[in-house]
């Protein structure tokens, strides 16, 4: 096993060499941090306190807006300080935990994701016997396996860059330490690692798209035995819930189902799915969800009141 003893921290370039770019970018970043966390934590607090959103869907999402303001938090802060720092340094041990971290809470969000869709499968396909397979039992042990198997797998990341040596460059062309990056930089024979990143990251992000996809299409299909009412209604939630997995895997998947190519595009890409999405997330569940608005309006108003 190899392990870096030559390079003691990287380089992050970030989004731009420009001077007055970087102030741009340390404004944008700063809005669109501060209101990923806010909306993530408030939906969180909402659902924690609020009596009228008990279900097993508001049971995940709470999971859902936890893990998107601790992956924004994995890459955005470090974005956010390098655009207005000179020495635009990240340690090598600051790097790995960055890696477990983003990787963490990245596949964390795959396993909810996942969760949500059961859920609506069976609340839609099979409402009768609904409350006994969504038993707060079976939804407590669901969300410890996703726990578990995120931490699986961001071992296994962090595993791989701990076998990297390091022995000539420490520039990244990115704005946060990931595996890709890390590869171009390791004086050593790729390729094999790469495969297992593929086989890993790549997996996960493209099995997990294909079962949600092919969930929502049995949901849709089912709908034309709903009442019309109960069909918009399920529509509108399931229209939420694809949105939310389309802005989220098409990007993971261009970024880890590939061979390590580097594209211009990349770091935009990146931004999207670590700091956009996870910002998209709770205004899209919220803003097409009457019961969490009513929920946060009556539960913040008695606070505050």
């Amino acid at each position: 096993m190899y392990l870096n003893i030559s390079v003691n921290e990287f380089i992050l370039l970030g989004l731009t060499k420009d001077v007055l770019k970087e102030d741009i970018v340390f404004a944008i970043f700063l809005l669109l941090y501060l209101t990923t966390v806010f909306a993530n934590l408030l939906t969180v607090m909402t659902i924690r306190y609020s009596r009228m959103l008990g279900s097993p869907m508001y049971f995940f999402l709470f999971y859902l807006s936890f893990a998107d303001a601790c992956f924004s938090t994995s890459t955005a802060p470090r974005l956010i300080i390098n655009a207005v720092s000179e020495k635009k340094v990240i340690s090598y041990n600051e790097c790995m935990i960055q890696i477990f971290t983003l990787h963490f809470f990245g596949c964390m969000e795959i396993f909810v994701l996942i969760l949500m869709s059961f859920d609506r499968y069976v609340a839609i396909c099979k409402p009768l016997r609904y409350t006994t397979i969504m038993s707060t039992h079976v939804c407590g042990a669901l969300v410890k396996l996703a726990w578990v198997g995120s931490f699986i797998h961001s071992i296994a990341q962090v595993s791989l860059a701990l076998k990297l040596p390091f022995c000539g460059p420490n520039v990244i062309d990115h704005f946060f330490c990931d595996m890709q990056p890390l590869l171009k930089l390791a004086c050593m024979d790729t390729y094999v690692m790469n495969l297992l990143i593929v086989f890993n990251s790549g997996a996960i992000c493209t099995v997990g798209f294909i079962i949600l996809i092919i969930s929502y299409i049995l949901i849709l299909h089912s709908l034309s035995n709903h009442t019309t009412e109960g069909r918009k209604k399920a529509l509108s939630t399931c229209t939420s819930h694809i949105i939310v997995v389309i802005l989220f895997f098409v990007p993971c998947i261009y970024t880890y189902a590939r061979p390590l190519t580097v594209y211009p595009v990349d770091k935009i890409v990146a931004v999207f799915y670590t700091i956009g999405t996870p910002m998209l997330n709770p205004l899209i569940y919220t803003l097409r969800n009457a019961e969490i608005k009513n929920a946060m309006r009556k539960l913040w108003c008695t606070k505050l009141g």
